[in-house]
């Protein structure tokens, strides 16, 4: 959020960036990122601007009738009031003519996550005289990078889901094996109330999916939808989960986690798929930690192709059908940083310090089987290292 005391990081991150400044723009809350960088309460039916500079105080550009939200705005920035468009444009063109100013567009829509402000506005802006580049390294610097106490509520999260998850493994296949299965549902039932004991929340889900199911990625079972578990069934379990709150106030940051197991022995296939998606979860790991060592930066397109490339090499390139990973802040599970992705979008943007995200390889062969695992990532402070959760990450197929 943007305050007095957050100012100075924001404005060397726009300094670093090579732009003269950022440029925030929104309507109706069409852009999340302007919206929670401003922080903005009550009745906002206009457009609104806000033009954080390199250097000096921010300016707001508000309308008229609308100056409630902005009462507890720092009496030492500046604030503009417009009631017509055409003051509007005057205002706009008065703050940005002849500055390079970045904005929530993505050339191309490459990243779709940080391509909020509509092409009008984006004509507008250049009209003023500015000139408009994206905001996408911004937005991962400042908006999607953890904090301490982000990271620490993730890592505890973090163990806990994995526990759950292993636990729901088990007590599907003793149902299984007593001849008295659960259905994808009840389990699902039973992990929403394993999270509620432990005090952690979720949006949606979790999901459980039971081979040809899995086969879906974002398959939800459903009462009186549910496939059972029985023996010899492959079960994906997806589940996400974070604190309610944490030292600060808010909610913690999410971990999210898929597993895998066999109820029974697994065919030989099924220990082929796994280990395609389990080495290439691990190919990616492993060139994010060979370019941070080596000091050099790492793109999450160029992470998203390492991943593929192993899956690509084991035969199965055509059911990988999603990117490698996602951005994960504390606003969203899916978040606004860099994703793992050179297959839906471009993601051109560098893995910055702080930054978090899922490596969740899949492999999905309609009316057979699905198999996906995955872990979380973030980058250290320092550049130099990746952290991983959970602790114990799956390294064959889960038996029971």
């Amino acid at each position: 959020m943007l305050n007095p005391q957050s100012l100075a990081g924001v404005q060397r991150a726009i300094a670093d960036a090579g732009v003269d400044g950022w440029l925030l723009y929104d309507f109706r809350h069409i852009n999340p990122i302007a919206a929670g960088m401003l922080a903005r309460e009550g009745m906002l039916t206009r457009r609104i601007f806000c033009f954080i500079p390199r250097r000096g105080n921010p300016v707001a550009v508000t309308h008229a009738i609308e100056q409630g939200p902005w009462l507890d705005w720092p009496r030492e920035w500046g604030k503009e009031v417009y009631s017509s468009w055409p003051s509007l444009e005057g205002t706009l063109r008065k703050i940005v003519g002849g500055k390079r100013v970045a904005m929530e567009y993505s050339p191309g829509d490459a990243v779709p996550y940080v391509d909020y402000v509509p092409a009008g506005v984006v004509e507008m802006v250049r009209a003023a005289g500015a000139e408009v580049v994206t905001s996408g390294e911004l937005v991962s610097r400042i908006y999607a990078v953890w904090t301490d106490d982000e990271r620490a509520s993730h890592e505890r999260a973090a163990e806990i889901i994995a526990g759950i998850a292993k636990e729901a493994f088990a007590r599907a296949g003793r149902a299984a094996h007593a001849g008295t299965p659960l259905d994808e549902y009840a389990l699902t039932e039973w992990i929403r109330g394993e999270f509620a004991a432990r005090d952690l929340e979720t949006d949606h889900g979790p999901n459980v999916s039971v081979g040809p199911n899995a086969a879906n990625p974002h398959y939800e079972p459903a009462p009186g939808k549910a496939s059972p578990i029985t023996t010899g069934s492959i079960v994906l379990i997806d589940l996400w989960a974070r604190e309610k709150s944490i030292a600060g106030g808010g909610p913690g940051m999410y971990a999210d986690q898929t597993w895998m197991a066999s109820v029974g022995e697994p065919s030989a296939k099924a220990k082929e798929i796994f280990a395609a998606i389990r080495d290439a979860r691990d190919a990616a790991v492993a060139l994010v930690q060979k370019r941070l060592a080596a000091g050099e930066p790492v793109r999450g397109g160029e992470v998203d192709d390492a991943s593929r490339a192993v899956v690509v090499s084991r035969g199965y390139g055509d059911a990988f059908t999603h990117r490698t990973g996602h951005s994960i802040d504390v606003r969203g599970l899916h978040g606004s940083g860099p994703h793992i992705d050179n297959l839906e979008t471009r993601e051109e943007r560098v893995l910055v310090p702080g930054v978090g995200f899922s490596i969740e390889p899949g492999i999905y062969l309609p009316g057979e089987v699905g198999m996906r695992t995955e872990i979380n990532a973030s980058i250290a402070a320092d550049g130099r290292s990746v952290l991983l959760t959970p602790r114990e990450i799956q390294r064959e197929l889960i038996v029971v």
